[in-house]
């Protein structure tokens, strides 16, 4: 059953660094959207070492947990049931405290890429190639697992992560091929290309963007836009941004923990957009 407006519940991200992140941003604006007077979300600084406890002190105000970085892998042994989409690739973005007190883990950055792609006509290509082999690469290839027919092409730094991002491949059944870095200007080329690297990763890229660029699906949000989304809007290119990314996990985060749903899309893009004009 919903919780009630006026119930007193509490969430809140995890991670290491926190400071920056969004999260209670978008789900404070959910709240507030929402009637729920009573719900709160807050961020704390929790590492790998610090998790176990901080879980084991949770009273039954809680309702659920943001988990980002790096404690998207440290947290699965901690959870009581894990979704299918997260054992897919290894990583929970999102815990669900139950009312009889289990944890429940699952990923919604996975189901938020595709709605993401989905909400700028996105629904199925051909090909696509993936910048960078992280985390973040992980769960692009597994949204591509869902929208991609044929091949994907990962653009790495070392063998090791390219027999990484073949692995992941395997394990979820996408047809991927890697290339060496050097080569990433190729990609550029793709139908789609998601760029999963850090801030500064893809700027040398920028120069290189075709004159009649598809669809770039850059995961950063801060700084906004990077150098390459900007020449890829500039030559009228198809431009999914990192917050697109942030706004829809987070929308699917707050129906799980709050059991209300459809979660205010528009109302929590709104408020991450004035949180980043104000940085």
């Amino acid at each position: 059953m919903p919780p009630r407006a006026t119930d007193a519940r509490r969430a809140a991200v995890l991670g290491s660094p926190i400071a920056h992140s969004l999260s209670p941003v978008l789900h404070r604006a959910a709240y507030e959207a929402l009637g729920l007077g009573g719900w709160s979300y807050d961020r704390f600084e929790i590492d790998e070492a610090a998790l176990p406890g901080f879980l084991d002190g949770l009273g039954p105000e809680w309702a659920g947990l943001s988990l980002t970085m790096p404690l998207k892998r440290a947290v699965i042994p901690l959870v009581d049931e894990i979704s299918d989409t997260a054992a897919a690739v290894d990583a929970v973005n999102t815990v669900v405290l139950t009312e009889d007190g289990r944890r429940l883990g699952d990923n919604t950055d996975i189901p938020g890429m595709v709605a993401a792609l989905r909400e700028h006509g996105i629904e199925e290509v051909e090909s696509a190639a993936i910048l960078g082999a992280g985390a973040t690469a992980s769960s692009a290839l597994a949204a591509l697992s869902r929208i991609c027919t044929g091949e994907v092409v990962a653009y790495v730094r070392s063998e090791a992560r390219a027999a990484e991002m073949r692995q992941w491949g395997e394990r979820l059944e996408v047809d991927v091929r890697t290339a060496d870095w050097a080569d990433a200007e190729r990609a550029l080329r793709a139908p789609l290309v998601i760029a999963t690297t850090p801030a500064g990763t893809t700027d040398a890229l920028a120069a290189a963007v075709p004159e009649r660029p598809a669809t770039l699906f850059d995961v950063l949000y801060d700084p906004w836009p990077t150098e390459l989304a900007a020449r890829w809007s500039m030559f009228g290119g198809a431009v999914v941004g990192g917050l697109d990314l942030l706004v829809h996990q987070a929308v699917l985060q707050v129906e799980r923990m709050t059991g209300r749903a459809p979660a205010p899309l528009e109302a929590m893009r709104h408020a991450g957009e004035k949180a980043l004009a104000g940085r």
